[in-house]
């Protein structure tokens, strides 16, 4: 019931679009109106979102880890796994965000035998999945870039010929248009076949899924099947970061309803999970130096209090203690 809402959801604001854009009187909203709104209220949350992160106090060494902390000189200690300096966590850090190093260790649990015994398997279709899906996300967001240049960079262009190199037919067929939607297929696929993941998933977590996805089929349909003026979008893209922006007829109603569901992607994003996008940044249980052995880290909300020491305790209990035959530092 949740996937449905959250499909239904996708598929209206897909047609609103699509029927609004199909007006001349609302290609003006839909082309420069909503993108600015959206942009807008992206940046505005993403800094608000930053913001509250970077003041919220972390007064612990709470870094999690999975190898040996630096201690004594004889015993060999993991430098990336349990980081004790900054070049360390830097490493950690480009490992998890671009490799999903965490992921990459998962494991699956089941039980075995007559269920008194679990077992441990590998789990690693979810990491292909999400480094797929992410690495083809940024390839295209990279690839879209030239809307917004006149001149092209030689960077940008090789990207692009790297991700066409499997030339078929006419126009270039980009591989990553095909990744983007097998690995968030799977994705959908495994959080409704896997019953313990289908049993927490809520709409947050669905409607996102169709949201990328339509915003993927769109794209694909617009580039394969579909046609539109690849040179009007061009000129409206550069018309809306120079803030004169000029939507021309030929544009098909197609692209309004790509444009209008990457919107409705950039207001959902600072409210939403997807902000792990900058989260991982800013994550004490990440961005840390495990070297708690090696500095000692003092709790800067601690204010002095009265310690009731042993030879306090023992002045208030020495006899009981005598009697009870317990040992006594003073006769």
């Amino acid at each position: 019931m949740k996937a449905l809402v959250s499909l239904i959801a996708v598929l209206l604001l897909a047609l609103i679009a699509y029927a609004g854009a199909s007006v001349p009187a609302m290609r003006f909203l839909f082309g420069v109106v909503i993108p600015y709104a959206a942009f807008i209220i992206f940046v505005v949350g993403m800094v608000v979102r930053i913001l509250k992160w970077a003041s919220s106090p972390v007064p612990f060494r709470i870094p999690t880890t999975t190898g040996q902390q630096k201690s004594l000189p004889w015993i060999k200690h993991s430098t990336i796994e349990s980081p004790s300096t900054g070049l360390g966590v830097i490493a950690r850090m480009a490992l998890e965000v671009l490799f999903f190093r965490s992921l990459f260790r998962n494991l699956k649990t089941q039980q075995v035998g007559d269920g008194t015994q679990v077992a441990y398997g590998e789990a690693k279709w979810l990491w292909a999945a999400g480094l797929a899906f992410h690495w083809s996300f940024l390839i295209i967001l990279v690839r879209h870039m030239r809307f917004f240049i006149e001149q092209v960079p030689a960077a940008i262009q090789m990207i692009e010929g790297l991700d066409s190199f499997l030339q078929i037919g006419a126009p270039l067929f980009y591989m990553t248009d095909a990744v983007i939607l097998a690995s968030v297929t799977y994705l959908f696929i495994r959080r409704i076949g896997i019953p313990q993941v289908k049993y927490i998933s809520l709409i947050a977590d669905y409607f996102p899924l169709f949201l990328i996805l339509g915003i993927a089929v769109t794209g694909v349909l617009m580039r394969y099947f579909t046609k539109t003026d690849i040179v009007s979008v061009k000129v409206l893209a550069m018309g809306l970061i120079s803030f004169n922006p000029t939507v021309a007829e030929t544009i098909s109603p197609m692209f309004f309803t790509h444009l209008f569901l990457l919107s409705v992607l950039f207001v959902y994003f600072p409210m939403s999970k997807l902000v792990h996008m900058a989260g991982v940044f800013m994550s004490p249980t990440r961005n840390l130096a495990n070297n708690s052995r090696m500095k000692r880290h003092v709790n800067p909300w601690n204010y002095p209090v009265h310690v009731h020491t042993y030879e306090e305790y023992e002045n208030d209990f020495r006899e009981k203690m005598k009697g009870a035959g317990l040992p006594v530092e003073k006769e």
